[in-house]
């Protein structure tokens, strides 16, 4: 068992950093995915992580596979995208899921021509399914920064988050926080998904992000509590799909984000309020 479970990291470095950074992520990425599904924006989320695919690209293209650059590139992309996005809906007849899926499907298409022009396959898988196993201090850094200033920037407005998810309109009439809010969360999203980026790439960095908080919400109703639950379940996908990885040669990221889709699929089945507690006939207990 110890062979199997703790040795790997405890002989390879790399295991050792790709844990680290698989940890960061989940514990900064589940509580913004619970308010994501909160928000019924759990396929924004998707989007989104698709849109900072250019401006990492235009990094890579100018830069190579540095770190600062494809993270500054990450960021403005994403930026332009939400807010574009959010302008079109806003002055135009479109919805704002038309025009984020218009958006992101532009983003992709252009990010993976951008990559294609000066990279090989390889940097395209990179950039796409990203390298857990490869991460470096820099990268770690990176990802520690972005889940500490989540989890305090979401302590801090904690309460105003909330009351978006249950009533924005009330939480815009009663304060000031309802737009402002709004942005800061969609900064989080963005903030989460570059960190993301580098372990999993544009294509999965969503999926710590959405699958541990979908799991939660078969598990709890309070929103502390679904926040704490999907952090561990990321925590717990991020261990065994690593180990998978490790003792069955399958690609780090996938295998990982296949555990969270795994938890996900057993909470479903067998969550507090999973299909066969729902299903379960209900005894009754009256007198006749």
């Amino acid at each position: 068992m110890h062979e199997a479970l703790v040795a790997p990291f405890l002989e390879f470095g790399f295991m050792q950093r790709a844990l680290l950074g698989a940890l960061m992520l989940s514990i900064g990425a589940g509580p913004v995915g619970v308010f994501l599904m909160l928000r019924r924006m759990s396929l924004t989320g998707d989007a989104m992580a698709h849109a900072i695919l250019p401006g990492a690209a235009a990094g890579f293209l100018l830069y190579g596979l540095e770190l600062v650059p494809m993270t500054i590139g990450g960021l403005v992309a994403g930026a332009v995208v939400a807010l574009g996005a959010g302008a079109v809906s806003r002055l135009t007849v479109q919805k704002e899921d038309a025009s984020m899926a218009a958006f992101y499907l532009i983003a992709l298409s252009v990010g993976v021509v951008m990559v294609s022009m000066r990279g090989s396959s390889i940097d395209l898988m990179h950039v796409l399914f990203g390298t857990v196993l490869a991460l470096n201090g820099d990268a770690l850094t990176l990802i520690g920064l972005v889940a500490a200033i989540t989890l305090t920037t979401m302590l801090v407005f904690r309460r105003a988050l909330i009351a978006e998810c249950l009533d924005p309109l009330f939480l815009r009439s009663v304060s000031r926080l309802g737009s402002p809010v709004h942005f800061i969360f969609l900064g989080l999203v963005v903030l989460n998904l570059v960190a993301g980026f580098q372990a999993l790439g544009t294509l999965l960095s969503v999926g710590l992000m959405v699958l541990p908080a979908a799991a939660a919400r078969f598990w709890a109703n309070r929103v502390e509590t679904m926040c704490l639950i999907a952090m561990a379940i990321g925590v717990l996908a991020s261990v065994s799909g690593l180990l998978l990885s490790y003792h069955f040669s399958l690609p780090s990221g996938p295998a990982i984000i296949l555990s969270a889709g795994l938890a996900y699929a057993v909470s479903v089945l067998v969550g507090a309020r999973g299909l066969l507690t729902t299903l379960r006939p209900h005894t009754s207990h009256r007198i006749a």
